[in-house]
């Protein structure tokens, strides 16, 4: 494998050089981790980002490639020679922005739009030696060596999970998960600056990942805030973010009722009780989001309204069935209205949260072309009628601003 290449051997070595360089010695020494390639700027449609892992294949070391699409993801393996010179001819032609990340250092290379490269270096730290079989294990969106998983309490100095953290970090990964293929189907641009707000962040373990996520592992330009009702919380989470040195990231108090930002393109709101999960979703429809993620809790408007049809009252005659019953038709009346509004919606079983057994996740994607809401609206009624239902509070405040 060919040393970093140079435009001339007397030119001094700049920071471009410098990290392939260090790339080159971790392929030769076996000790890269992974590698992320964004901020694409090539020609090829819908293509977002790279990410690169070692792997063996037929007894051969090699990078296994994924490419990011849109909608699909594209997996590529190339010996470690051909991948060193992939990589170098993608820099800055294709990619703007490149993350190693090896088994004692992190670095980070950006170029301006001019091309001019600049090299960040993360701490020095020993990890394990990642997995070399083609069939790795399951998928991890985040790594335990981030400093904010330290500085929150998920993990130990030596950046090992804490055992009593474990269920929180299996809630962040899959909560990250979940975000990764909403934001790969939805119609925001990764070269525009993006918006988010997490309301009820709550101790910001959900905001601090999101913000790392979109900052850190796709090298986007993301504002991401946290919103929530406890000042010690706020207080709390904007100290952490200091001493993280966590650019665009900001926690501040208030209420989702009301709460006004400039612009919100992701609203996410986990266990919003009662009808704070209407107003949250009405707030990020208003705002037109692309993404709308939230979980659901406390139920109460629409069950006291409930006139049980005469041919469930047997059924629904215990009261565990009727609030399960109660939960069931809030929620999907808010994913039906989702849709009249011109969000795709699914409503899934979620990661549990510590404060609440509830599971259910509603997750909205903003769909590129616009619907006819005439067909939904007309299944809202349908559905309310059965039920004797006289007023959903989503319903509500989307008619109270002509929205449906």
């Amino acid at each position: 494998m060919s040393a970093a290449p140079d435009s001339a051997s007397s030119a001094p070595v700049d920071d471009r050089a410098r990290f392939l360089a260090q790339l080159d010695t971790c392929l030769t020494q076996n000790t890269l981790v992974k590698l992320v390639l964004s901020k694409y700027r090539g020609e090829e449609a819908e293509l977002q980002r790279v990410v690169a892992r070692p792997v063996s294949v037929k007894g051969q070391p090699c990078l296994t490639f994924v490419y990011s699409y849109k909608t699909r993801d594209i997996t590529k393996n190339l010996p470690l020679a051909e991948a060193f010179e992939q990589v170098s001819a993608w820099l800055p032609a294709a990619f703007k922005n490149a993350h190693l990340l090896s088994l004692t250092e992190e670095l980070q290379l950006t170029f301006s739009k001019k091309d001019k490269a600049q090299l960040f270096t993360g701490k020095t730290v020993q990890r394990e030696a990642p997995s070399a079989e083609h069939n790795r294990e399951k998928k991890r969106y985040l790594e335990l060596s981030r400093p904010f998983l330290t500085d929150l309490g998920v993990t130990n100095s030596q950046q090992q999970l804490i055992p009593a953290m474990a269920r929180k970090w299996k809630q962040i990964n899959k909560f990250i998960e979940v975000f990764s293929h909403a934001l790969n189907s939805s119609v925001l641009r990764e070269d525009q600056p993006l918006h988010a707000v997490d309301f009820g962040s709550g101790k910001g373990y959900l905001t601090f990942a999101l913000h790392d996520y979109l900052r850190n592992s796709l090298g986007l330009d993301a504002q991401v805030r946290g919103v929530e009702l406890r000042e010690d919380m706020v207080s709390l989470c904007n100290a952490a973010a200091a001493k993280l040195e966590q650019p665009g990231l900001l926690f501040q108090h208030g209420d989702v009722r009301t709460y006004t930002p400039e612009r919100i393109d992701i609203m996410i709101a986990l266990h919003a009780c009662d009808v704070a999960t209407d107003y949250a979703i009405h707030l990020g429809i208003r705002s037109n989001a692309a993404i709308i993620m939230c979980s659901p809790c406390c139920h109460k408007q629409i069950r006291p309204q409930m006139h049980t049809p005469a041919i469930l009252k047997p059924m629904l005659s215990y009261g565990v069935h009727l609030g399960q019953e109660a939960e069931m038709v809030t929620d999907s009346l808010r994913a039906l209205l989702l849709e009249a509004c011109g969000y795709q919606t699914k409503v899934f079983e979620f990661v549990s949260l510590e404060h609440t057994n509830k599971n259910k996740m509603i997750l909205a994607v903003k769909r590129a072309e616009p619907v006819d809401p005439a067909e939904l609206l007309e299944k809202i009624g349908a559905i309310k009628a059965f039920y004797g239902i006289q007023e959903q509070c989503l319903e509500s405040l989307l008619q109270a601003d002509g929205r449906i």
